[in-house]
């Protein structure tokens, strides 16, 4: 092998030794040379509650966000040790667990009125129809109703506490079996309440 391909050969290892060190001088001159975790965010600071995209499954992934900020400020812990907990804890939550969350999920319904960040229970009826057990000529009636005649009757925010009131925090938490999961159990069930409250008043309307 001829000097020149030796030197060739050698040559790129050294340049990517020579691109690692720079990276590191330069790192370490801008104060990365520890390595510290970043810290838990603060449940009880002020989240924004955002505009969601018009369907349940949205709202309830963006209630439920808020309602585990709140349970986990009203516990004086962190969000992801409550849900740890619940997942390790989930056949027995205690009382306080439980009505922590129901009032999280609560206070996350007046954050996102007060914040104007609620769609139109016009915007959500097709979701709760295609679930309910209504005739197809019930379900026509109500879907030729004016958005304003509907959003009177069922007013959002009402909708949502009464999904919320009505549910049973206790037995939905014993079927939690990882931490992970929390959040898609709990969005879920809400999204099914509402469901629920959703066709139970739309069947006065008709």
């Amino acid at each position: 092998m001829s000097l020149d391909v030796r030197l060739r050969r050698l040559a790129l290892p050294l340049l990517a030794l020579a691109l690692v060190a720079i990276v590191l001088v330069v790192q370490v001159a801008n104060g990365g040379g520890g390595y510290a975790p970043n810290a838990l965010a603060d449940p009880c600071a002020a989240r924004s509650a955002t505009s969601t995209p018009a369907t349940l499954d949205a709202l309830g992934q963006e209630l439920v966000l808020l309602g585990l900020d709140g349970a986990a400020c009203r516990l004086g812990t962190s969000r992801e040790a409550l849900t740890l907990d619940l997942a390790q804890h989930h056949d027995d939550p205690s009382d306080a667990q439980v009505a922590a969350l129901k009032a999280g999920l609560l206070d996350a319904v007046a954050r996102m009125k007060s914040a104007g960040t609620l769609p139109p229970s016009a915007d959500l009826i097709d979701q709760a129809l295609d679930a309910s057990d209504l005739n197809s000529l019930a379900k026509l009636a109500i879907r030729a109703l004016p958005d304003s005649i509907v959003d009177r009757a069922l007013p959002t925010d009402e909708v949502l506490r009464q999904a919320i009131e009505n549910l049973d925090v206790r037995s939905l938490l014993t079927g939690l079996d990882d931490s992970d999961h929390l959040g898609d159990l709990v969005t879920r069930a809400v999204v099914k309440a509402a469901e629920q409250t959703i066709t139970a008043k739309l069947r006065g309307l008709v």
